[in-house]
């Protein structure tokens, strides 16, 4: 029974906290109610032609292979921590991951994923 009144509480105060923080937000909060306010781009600058505009997959591909390699590299951090204790394991693990990782780099370099034409 102390488990649920604690979980009560916890919810409670929760929805407590956001109602009110979002009643003080609308209370004091500034206002403006310009035209230009519901516009996609709030610059104030109109804009001009078309927001559409054609952008090289080159850079998508970049941030995607960071992105992976920068996970990649954090995972290495927990393997460090443990390597001593699992000895020739998790050197073997290791290594297998390594490859996988190398042989990825090396398949978007000969793709040409790397080159900013």
């Amino acid at each position: 029974m102390n488990f649920f009144i604690l979980f009560v509480t916890v919810i409670v105060t929760a929805i407590t906290l956001v109602v009110a923080a979002y009643a003080i937000a609308k209370l004091i909060g500034p206002r403006s109610y310009a035209r230009i306010k519901g516009e996609p781009y709030e610059c104030g600058i109109p804009t001009k032609g078309t927001s559409w505009l054609p952008m090289s997959i080159g850079f998508y591909l970049f941030a995607i292979l960071f992105l992976m390699f920068d996970v990649e590299t954090v995972f290495l951090y927990p393997w460090a921590v443990v390597v001593k204790e699992f000895g020739a394991a998790a050197l073997l693990s290791i290594g297998f991951f390594l490859v996988v990782l190398v042989l990825g780099l090396a398949y978007a370099w000969r793709k040409g994923a790397l080159e900013w034409n």
